[in-house]
């Protein structure tokens, strides 16, 4: 019993019930840095938009005579890097773990899901078992990391919200994000199926193309600025050429409206800012006439967040 007790619940405990949530995000310009000897310190540079919507967790833990970790979602299939953070947390502890997802955005289609229910996972999950915030970042930063879902979608955001420039690569405080507000929204659509990262991220030819396409990296985080960071995305967009004909169709299109258009990395997507009143209505059109189903979300205030622990084993972090 007391082995039980001092790994988790016993068995005449009650449940605890943790929830969180982890924003989703879009990246716009990056280059891989994934050369560190600690995998904390493994990642990328690069800038993105930190979104409003991205990854719900529930995380619920009941007395069991033995370990046991199921993660579901409203996917309806199994989602193995959230899967390797519950793991990961839970180690052999005595008890039943069970965490539920939500997705509000489309998973593999660059919004950085991945990263946010990693890291949402974390989030809920660490206070049932005494884990900080910081050892849950860096759980789900390791768990995207090696389960080929991304190389900075968790640090980009684990500290804040609006635009986010990662200067040097890893989870906090081994990388470094700087996050500046971003006012108004965005509008986002998806044209085609998933693009899985890891086929990009294994590929040397994709890689050398997006190393060559990160000129405007330097620049850009020397000096962050939202219009740097539009600008920055159209090129590298245009100059990795991981954009379908179809996608780069659409962006072309979107342009010529006045519209900032970029690929969301490494999603069928476009993420679009209009410049104008005059251009939102007619990149309106455009997508409306094309029968692009798309979104219009604002930045997050905030990143990844517990959202509270009830029961009496709850412990902060």
């Amino acid at each position: 019993m007391e082995r039980s007790r001092s790994a988790g619940v016993g068995p005449g405990d009650p449940c605890t019930i943790a929830s969180a949530f982890a924003p989703a995000h879009v990246t716009g310009i990056f280059r891989p840095a994934s050369r560190g000897r600690d995998p904390r310190e493994r990642g990328s540079l690069g800038a993105g938009i930190v979104l409003e919507l991205g990854v719900r967790a529930t995380a619920e833990l009941r007395p069991s005579d033995r370990p046991r970790r199921i993660v579901t979602s409203d996917l309806g299939r199994p989602l193995p890097i959230s899967e390797d953070v519950a793991r990961r947390l839970f180690s052999d502890r005595i008890g039943t773990l069970r965490v539920r997802l939500t997705h509000e955005l489309p998973v593999g289609q660059g919004f950085g899901m991945s990263a946010a229910g990693a890291a949402a996972t974390a989030l809920a999950v660490a206070p049932l078992v005494g884990a900080s915030r910081a050892r849950a970042f860096e759980i789900a930063h390791l768990a995207d990391l090696f389960g080929g879902g991304g190389l900075g979608g968790v640090a980009a955001i684990a500290g804040g919200g609006g635009l986010e420039f990662r200067e040097r690569p890893g989870v906090p405080p081994w990388g470094r994000v700087r996050h500046r507000a971003l006012e108004g929204t965005v509008l986002v659509g998806v044209v085609g199926r998933p693009i899985p990262s890891p086929r990009v991220l294994t590929s040397a030819s994709a890689l050398r193309r997006i190393d060559r396409a990160s000129g405007a990296l330097d620049g850009l985080l020397r000096r962050p600025t939202s219009t740097g960071f539009f600008a920055a995305s159209e090129a590298f967009t245009d100059r990795a050429g991981l954009s379908p004909p179809s996608l780069t169709r659409l962006l072309r299109a979107l342009r010529r409206c006045d519209a900032w258009a970029a690929q969301a990395m490494f999603g069928r997507t476009f993420f679009a800012r209009p410049r104008s009143a005059g251009a939102r209505t007619a990149v309106l059109d455009v997508l409306r006439r094309a029968g692009v189903p798309t979104l219009e979300v604002g930045a997050s205030p905030g990143g990844a967040r517990s959202l509270g622990t009830r029961g009496p084993r709850a412990q902060p972090f």
